[in-house]
């Protein structure tokens, strides 16, 4: 019970809050490296996915690659990284890559596959070019299927980043790490919460974004004035 204590008295401490090592600055050093790596995974995964899912072909290649990134062991993978190119942000980066990229490649590629044909077919027999199709029928009906991939991967980079503590830099991992070298395990309760409620609180937003994103519903549009409705002017 103490370890609870002190883990709210240190959160109802302002000056913690404050200063470089404060949580404030820890929250936006774990957001700036999770933001990095899902905008670095979604250049690598997105684009592959939909091309893969848009051709119909190349399945089991993608289904196997993304598979494989799962079956590493994010932190033995930056253990490597370390050795093979030193201190620095890009072995973290990298590592989280690996974690970011396979559910971004299946929301693509699910929400692609998942376009019913007739649909990409009446769009072809109407004269649409391929590049048309993806962009302004596949992508618009996949949308919610790949920002599902993008919650799943945002979770699961938030949830791993703490590594990036492990090679000294900081992030909430910081609370983690320092807490168990110092035997504070209010710290790590500390680091712990702030990383759950951080994830928590993004998921949220994503969930938002694939409900909004549905197709058909209008919810991303502003409903417009029906044509012949004249405002009162009196």
């Amino acid at each position: 019970m103490s370890v609870f204590l002190d883990a709210w008295h240190y959160f109802a401490e302002g000056a913690n809050w404050r200063g470089p090592a404060g949580i404030g600055t820890r929250i936006i050093q774990h957001l700036y490296y999770s933001v990095v790596t899902v905008a670095v995974s979604a250049v690598i995964a997105v684009p592959l996915g939909l091309l893969i899912g848009h051709i119909r072909r190349g399945a089991a290649m993608l289904v196997g690659f993304a598979n494989a990134m799962r079956a590493l062991p994010t932190l033995g993978l930056l253990t490597f990284l370390v050795l093979l190119l030193g201190l620095g942000p890009i072995p973290p980066l990298l590592a989280l890559v690996t974690v970011g990229v396979p559910p971004l490649l299946a929301g693509a590629y699910a929400g692609m596959a998942n376009v019913a044909t007739d649909v990409v077919d009446s769009s072809r027999a109407m004269g649409m070019t391929e590049r048309q199709i993806l962009l302004q029928v596949e992508l618009p009906n996949a949308l919610p299927v790949l920002l599902t991939g993008l919650r799943s991967a945002t979770l699961q980079v938030v949830a791993t980043a703490t590594i990036a503590a492990y090679v000294n830099l900081g992030g909430l991992g910081r609370f983690i790490f320092d807490g168990i070298s110092l035997y504070r395990y209010d710290r790590v309760l500390v680091g712990a919460l702030l990383v759950a409620i951080l994830a928590m609180l993004l998921d949220g937003v994503l969930a938002f974004a694939v409900w909004a994103s549905a197709p058909g519903t209008g919810r991303l549009t502003r409903p417009s004035r029906p044509t012949g409705e004249v405002a009162s002017t009196r």
